[in-house]
């Protein structure tokens, strides 16, 4: 049984008395199982939500064995956004009241870079800043990370949705090889595994709760005349209303009859299928991922490979001939800690494949009639945001903290309404809420990014 009481850890009398003033009374989960590895100096992944006490757990740790007659930056965190690292560092200066005179600074994009010289000048133990600006500060000499022992990637899937995986690597590439690494994530997409292979040393996991659990997946079947499948399409996403969807087709003609009928309803949707160029699969892809499509309408070829966990539902337009493709189709539903919804039409002509199905999952299938299907509002159904598409990209030296500070910067637009950034050779896609497309898009248009002026169009 792990001790939740921060006296059992080795701080120091100050520290503890610094905490308790704070009014830490006991350890969170993440804090009680992540500390004690943190404070023997191990580099950790923890998975962990934001409000589950994981920057207290970071920050204690990274106090530790900082010296503070040392002015040079001992502790870098990375947060994905202003907002984040202003956070961050609010919360750290709160937990180092305990020692003398501990300075800690955020370096940021979307502001003015001169100041930020000269705060750096004064030396400062902790930075905590997004990862273009502290990339641009390494590039100017004007930040060196010679004395680090702890370097903190919070929020990494954050990061990495945000285009950052290049930035971050470049980051870590100038820092002392002995340094202590420590990364929180909510999520583990590929590219955590992909950071924490090349440069995290022998990473201790900490999960506080399993974010997937089995049996996270509803399936309901609906029996439909052929002549039905696109109107009883239309009203199973009317009625469930996903946010984010895969609605499977088998071939590249059905999946533009379906594409064609779900705009007609006004849905936002695109199809997915091998024909299409890399450039309009890159710009579909981008749209999905970053929630400004209702609706991705793909054929299992296309979908191959495909990234797309965290879906509220699939929906299998038409059966798959092969019941391991069903199978494999409706595992990419269910979303952190919540049921995944699967929703299968079935024609007559297809009730083989729905027995092969029942046969593979060894239970009886749950069949609901079609007239359960009422719309659930009136309201439209529309994805939470809207892609800006900019013709510029990474072989014209584009970065993600480049567009997030031409967006925010100068009393912009907040950084917690601006969505995934993906940055491709010739071409960038930033989202942004839908309520405020039209604002971003004339700040694009009317602004700078990089000191140039580019062309942004809304997709």
């Amino acid at each position: 049984m792990t001790s939740t009481a921060f006296a059992s850890l080795p701080l120091s009398a100050a520290m503890l008395a610094n905490l308790d003033a704070l009014g830490y009374v006991a350890m969170t989960p993440i804090q009680a199982q992540s500390l004690p590895l943190i404070l023997k100096g191990r580099d950790l992944i923890a998975q962990a939500k934001t409000g589950s006490g994981k920057t207290a757990a970071f920050g204690i740790g990274l106090l530790d064995p900082l010296n503070p007659r040392y002015f040079g930056c001992q502790a870098l965190v990375l947060c994905p956004t202003r907002e984040l690292a202003d956070q961050v560092a609010k919360e750290i200066r709160r937990l180092a009241r305990a020692a003398d005179n501990i300075k800690v600074l955020t370096l940021c994009g979307g502001v003015p870079f001169g100041p930020q010289i000269g705060s750096l000048e004064h030396g400062a133990h902790i930075i905590v800043g997004t990862p273009g600006r502290i990339q641009e500060h390494l590039r100017k000499g004007t930040l060196t990370l010679d004395g680090l022992n702890t370097l903190v990637l919070d929020e990494a899937d954050r990061m990495l949705d945000m285009g950052f995986y290049d930035s971050i690597a470049d980051i870590l590439r100038q820092t002392p090889a002995k340094r202590q690494t420590l990364l929180f994530s909510a999520t583990y997409p590929a590219g955590i595994d992909q950071l924490a292979a090349t440069f995290l040393r022998d990473p201790q996991r900490v999960q506080v709760e399993a974010l997937h659990a089995d049996g996270q997946i509803e399936q309901r079947f609906y029996e439909i005349d052929p002549r039905q499948r696109l109107d009883a399409l239309g009203r199973l996403l009317l009625h469930f209303r996903p946010q984010s969807c895969v609605a499977f087709c088998h071939t590249k003609q059905q999946c533009q009859d379906v594409v064609d009928h779900l705009k007609s309803l006004g849905l936002v949707t695109e199809a997915l299928h091998g024909d299409l160029e890399q450039r309009d699969r890159d710009q579909v892809l981008a749209m999905f991922a970053n929630r400004s499509l209702s609706v991705l309408v793909a054929t299992d070829v296309a979908a191959r490979g495909l990234d797309i966990a965290g879906l509220e539902a699939v929906i299998n337009v038409e059966l798959s001939r092969d019941a391991e493709i069903h199978i494999h189709r409706i595992g990419r539903s269910g979303r952190a800690g919540e049921k995944g919804l699967a929703l299968s039409l079935v024609a007559p002509a297809e009730a083989s494949r729905a027995q092969a199905i029942e046969e593979v999952q060894k239970q009886p299938l749950n069949w609901r009639p079609l007239d359960e299907l009422k719309p659930a509002s009136g309201e439209p159904l529309l994805p939470p945001m809207a892609t800006l598409c900019i013709a510029a990209g990474r072989k014209d030296k584009v970065r993600p903290g480049d567009i997030l500070g031409a967006l925010t910067g100068d009393a912009g637009i907040p950084g917690t309404q601006v969505g995934k950034i993906a940055i491709f050779d010739y071409q960038a896609f930033v989202a942004v809420e839908r309520g405020i497309a039209r604002q971003a898009l004339k700040r694009l248009n009317e602004g700078r990014i990089k000191g140039r002026a580019l062309k942004v169009r809304a997709l």
